[in-house]
């Protein structure tokens, strides 16, 4: 199969297809990265995008414009029946293009957007939100099984919906726990203690479980997801939310909230990061408060 991606969670993608039994073939515009996975048994690397013909593409890359880029180049050189498999987080629309556009040519496609880490990428503990036509989906199985476990979601771009809708609810969660802590903090609250108290109370969740105990009190910040692919999966999600004219109080202000955040800290940063700049926003209201 062919693999175009080899990010955080990319590398860690091919080396668990790889030692499940799949022979990959792996390309990324990085150089270093080709050169990194192709030392892994099992995957050979690529540096032209069109060494990944192959009846199977899997493709981990930041939006649906990098997925559209690479199958176009591929599509007139795919062999008909050959499916393609975005496990990245894409708007649902470009999903939808992308499918019209590959069904010229006989090909099909799977949106199979994965919630995890790089960790559990490697691993094999990803959850993978598929969608599609039953007959791709069936297709698809045995290489989104090898990653973990796969829940069938929905028709084409119902994947991709449903990871920005829960990256949405996952930055209102990693905010409202920063929020809580640092108001903690003021009263002389540790916050390993709040933490503590919090996971075996009502209040906890990921971001109090998982994300400020191992990457935010340890003062890392390295979650492995940058916070400008966060704010990308928020504004599909709010799209989203202004398509359908339902409630959006919260995804509105947690939009707003990473805009500003995005604006106030180094390109690059992870999206725990979010963390170190409310602490600096209150700090600097204090301060103000003071004068």
């Amino acid at each position: 199969m062919g693999f175009a991606g080899l990010g955080a969670m990319g590398s860690g993608m091919c080396r668990r297809l790889a030692d499940r039994g799949f022979e990959v073939r792996a390309f990324d515009t990085e150089a270093d990265a080709v050169r990194s996975a192709g030392r892994y048994r099992g995957v050979e690397g690529a540096f032209d995008v069109k060494d990944l013909l192959a009846p199977v593409l899997v493709t981990m890359l930041p939006d649906g414009a990098a997925v559209r880029q690479v199958a176009d180049a591929l599509l007139p050189h795919l062999p008909p029946g050959a499916l393609i498999i975005d496990t990245g987080s894409s708007a649902p629309a470009d999903t939808l293009d992308l499918g019209r556009a590959a069904a010229r040519f006989g090909v099909d496609v799977v949106d199979a957007p994965v919630s995890g880490s790089p960790a559990t990428a490697r691993d094999g503990g990803l959850t993978l939100m598929a969608a599609g036509d039953a007959g791709a989906l069936d297709r698809a199985e045995p290489v989104l099984g090898a990653l973990g476990r796969v829940h069938r979601v929905g028709p084409p771009g119902a994947g991709h919906a449903l990871k920005a809708l829960n990256n949405l609810l996952a930055a209102v969660n990693l905010a409202a726990a920063a929020e809580v802590m640092l108001t903690g903090r003021a009263f002389g609250l540790e916050p390993a203690v709040m933490l503590d108290v919090i996971n075996t109370s009502t209040g906890r969740n990921h971001a109090s479980q998982t994300k400020l105990p191992d990457h935010v009190l340890p003062g890392t910040f390295d979650s492995g997801f940058a916070l400008g692919l966060m704010l990308k999966d928020i504004r599909i999600a709010t799209a989203l939310q202004a398509e359908a004219g339902g409630p959006a109080a919260f995804g509105t202000a947690c939009r707003k909230l990473w805009e500003q955040a995005r604006t106030g800290l180094p390109a690059e940063a992870d999206n725990v990061e979010i963390v170190r700049w409310l602490e600096e926003v209150a700090g600097r209201e204090l301060r103000a408060s003071a004068t």
